[in-house]
């Protein structure tokens, strides 16, 4: 792509507003078909602004697609133990068909340990170690929120992946790492970055996807974005900034997606489409 030309914005907002009217429709459906709407419990320890406000958002979201939302708030001092216990009473309650833990969780906590306490057909965030292997594998499954949105925004600009370079810059659990399976799954060739990788520079400069997760700001210059290339930006900073230097990247990308309004409204919508699809089977309307 040339300098007098800039790449076409991915627009996360309207794609995640179809898959939330998509997903309404359907818990409309389950609930008269039924008489019991789709359960999304949140579990929420401490009163991290963040993750409040985060958690207050996605309560709205569920009751405008007809979710119905469980809040359990538990101070910031709980234990492992007993945050386990609580999530291993939500994996066992029938009102309930989804279950999100809200992290972090605080240090003191063993945040795998509680992640593993949810039921896997009730893991809608996916972040459960069943849910990676079958992100992996190619299994049903749910996939992880955030990577699983990223997959539909390449859907939805049909973006071919077979065969191409993808770099994933960043290898949490919950995002870096199955964003990568995903892409494999669908042919891609991938390569991990991180904050360990020598001349992460240059490999980025061989992307012909780059998924940015690493969570610092600007951290990926654009003049390393290939020309041509697809830019998903999934990080989010203080000051509405991505991972990657958005103003300069979009000079070269062929593709790319704004923050915000890119993959953020991705990751809710796959959610609570992935709530609806867990209550429609185990309300065994699939």
């Amino acid at each position: 792509m040339d300098g007098t030309r800039t790449a076409r914005l991915m627009d996360g907002t309207g794609l995640a507003g179809r898959i939330t009217e998509d997903a309404a429709k359907t818990a409309a459906d389950i609930t008269l078909r039924t008489g019991t709407a789709p359960c999304l419990a949140t579990v929420l320890v401490g009163e991290d602004p963040a993750s409040v406000t985060y958690v207050r958002m996605k309560r709205a979201r569920c009751r405008k697609a007809g979710i119905e939302s469980r809040q359990v708030a538990l101070p910031a001092s709980v234990s492992t133990g007993a945050l386990v216990d609580t999530i291993t009473a939500l994996s066992q309650d029938p009102g309930v068909h989804g279950i999100l833990l809200q992290h972090p969780v605080g240090p003191h906590i063993d945040e795998r340990a509680a992640f593993e306490a949810i039921a896997p057909e009730k893991d809608v965030d996916g972040v459960t170690m069943h849910s990676f292997a079958a992100m992996a594998f190619g299994l049903p499954g749910f996939a992880s929120c955030t990577p699983g949105g990223i997959m539909r925004l390449l859907d939805e600009y049909d973006v071919d992946l077979a065969g191409k370079h993808a770099v994933v810059v960043g290898r949490s659990a919950i995002l870096g790492k199955p964003a990568g399976m995903l892409l494999l799954g669908r042919d891609a060739t991938v390569t991990y970055c991180h904050s360990h990788t020598a001349d992460l520079s240059a490999i980025v400069q061989e992307a012909d996807v780059l998924v940015a997760a690493v969570g610092r700001p600007r951290f990926i210059a654009g003049s390393d974005v290939k020309p041509g290339a697809v830019v998903i930006d999934a990080g989010y900073n203080p000051g509405n900034v991505g991972d990657v230097d958005f103003e300069t990247a979009r000079e070269r990308a062929n593709l790319i997606t704004p923050v915000p309004g890119g993959v953020g409204p991705m990751t809710i919508a796959v959610l609570l489409a992935q709530t609806v699809e867990a209550a429609a089977r185990q309300l065994g309307v699939v």
